[in-house]
């Protein structure tokens, strides 16, 4: 959950602007990955880089801790241009979301409110320290509990550590020809990267899962659609960023009210991912750096794999990324 102060996502009930990603030539089996832009991995974002409105950025004036979560590792070693390229589009690293309200969050989920449960039933007990370490050891936000505002940060070498994992399970799903179901919560930003994971499962043997007819959302209202394979909340005429578990639970009822079987696995995010671990379902997600849930129910193995990352950038960012964990992924053809 991106909480971009100027952004039209900043309130998770108002529709979010629908981006989708044009066609994508037939593939081998071995996926081959588009050049990823060159950046330096490790330092700040080079200057031609524009913030983006309203979020926190990074100056010269500015003073931010000298301890940050973000520490390379062999993992951005081994991927140097994957890891230039989340640092440069603010996916990983110094990101857009501020301290003030990653923490915030914590409380919020703590408190088991509405959009910040993500669906996860509590099976162990948590404390906001718990919750913090949890963020700092899985995230990588700047471990300083005294430091409360400002700029806070992602860790490059455990999102790509998430996303090998990721790129993992969903290979080992595809090459099972399993029954996978896909699914977002922020369609502005993760609905490209999930229609190209759904168009690479579906071309490569695995059934995604796509019932016909209408399926209404009683709880909350509107109705769910699929586009291009991906399950999204629809609602007054719009696809809203939306972090509520409502429609997953929907989605998943109805399948067995027509007697089909649950999926063997979920690829989604937030409130769709957290309520398919909770039911039991096999599920890996993407979650922001102010997003506990989804990471406390991978802590407590309902999620198998929680990717950390900023989870509403400009959606054509995320190629190198989608290079990656397709790349991973087709190796499991192979075998």
């Amino acid at each position: 959950m991106s909480n971009h102060s100027s952004s039209p996502h900043a309130n998770e009930e108002s529709p979010a602007v629908l981006l989708t990603q044009s066609g994508r030539e037939g593939r081998s089996q071995r996926y081959r990955p588009r050049s990823a832009p060159t950046a330096q991995c490790f330092g700040r974002l080079n200057a031609g880089i524009a913030d983006r409105e309203g979020e926190t950025s990074v100056t010269e004036e500015q003073s931010v801790p000298a301890a940050t979560g973000n520490v390379p590792g062999p993992l951005c070693e081994e991927h140097p241009e994957l890891a230039a390229a989340l640092e440069a589009g603010r996916i990983t690293g110094e990101v857009g979301t501020p301290r003030e309200n990653n923490l915030s969050h914590i409380h919020r989920f703590l408190d088991q409110e509405r959009q910040f449960d993500f669906g996860v039933a509590l099976t162990q007990e948590w404390d906001y320290a718990k919750v913090f370490a949890l963020m700092v050891e899985k995230v990588g936000l700047r471990p300083d509990p005294a430091f409360t505002e400002g700029v806070d940060t992602i860790s490059t070498e455990r999102c790509i550590a998430a996303l090998a994992r990721f790129g993992d399970v969903l290979g080992s799903a595809v090459a099972a020809q399993a029954r996978i179901l896909f699914a977002t919560g922020h369609p502005g930003g993760m609905l490209p990267v999930h229609m190209a994971f759904a168009e690479w499962a579906a071309a490569h043997g695995a059934e995604v899962i796509s019932p016909d007819g209408y399926i209404a959302v009683p709880e909350i209202g509107g109705d769910l659609r699929r586009i291009s394979g991906v399950w999204v909340w629809h609602q007054h005429g719009g696809v809203p960023h939306t972090h509520l578990a409502e429609p997953m639970a929907a989605l998943l009822d109805e399948l067995t009210t027509r007697g089909e079987e649950a999926p063997d696995l979920v690829v989604a995010d937030h409130g769709w991912a957290g309520c398919a671990g909770t039911r039991g379902i096999r599920s890996i997600g993407f979650a922001d750096c102010n997003d506990p849930a989804l990471f406390v129910a991978e802590a407590q193995g309902q999620v198998e794999v929680s990717v950390p990352l900023d989870d509403d950038v400009v959606p054509q960012l995320y190629q190198p990324l989608i290079d990656f964990v397709l790349d991973t992924a087709a190796g499991h053809l192979d075998n």
